[in-house]
């Protein structure tokens, strides 16, 4: 007989409240180097950390807009909505475990599908023959 047990997700071995009490260096050091290089160097901006406060206080508020695609998910993120701008308009991403230790940028893409229609007059040898009808 299997028993039913729910798996627990985790990222590296961490669940979720562990990570959340880590901070930025510590899970600087379980992700990929160039997350981690990132996030050693630079940090992580403090008005976003103000704006994610807010947002947990409020959750009914809008989601955060930001410009800022190089920004690492971090465990403090999860569960919030961000507005990350694609070059001409803002795309609705919500943060989840599994997007920690990547870029905002990452899941905005900027760049549309390409979509092929059909062949236009005179794009085939065949398609000159094509008259068209007044």
């Amino acid at each position: 007989m299997a028993e039913n047990v729910s798996k627990q997700i985790t990222f590296r071995g961490k669940s979720l409240k562990e990570l959340q009490e880590m901070s930025i260096i510590d899970f600087a050091k379980l992700c990929t180097s160039r997350a981690r290089r990132t996030l050693l160097s630079t940090g992580f901006d403090k008005r976003i950390y103000k704006k994610i406060d807010a947002l947990k206080k409020n959750p009914r508020a809008k989601p955060i807009r930001t410009h800022r695609r190089d920004l690492v998910v971090i465990p403090a993120m999860i569960g919030i909505k961000f507005a990350v701008h694609k070059g001409k308009e803002f795309e609705s991403v919500d943060i989840t475990l599994k997007m920690l230790g990547h870029y905002l940028g990452e899941f905005a893409l900027t760049r549309k599908r390409l979509q092929h229609g059909k062949a236009g007059i005179g794009a085939t040898k065949s398609s000159t023959a094509v008259t068209a009808r007044g």
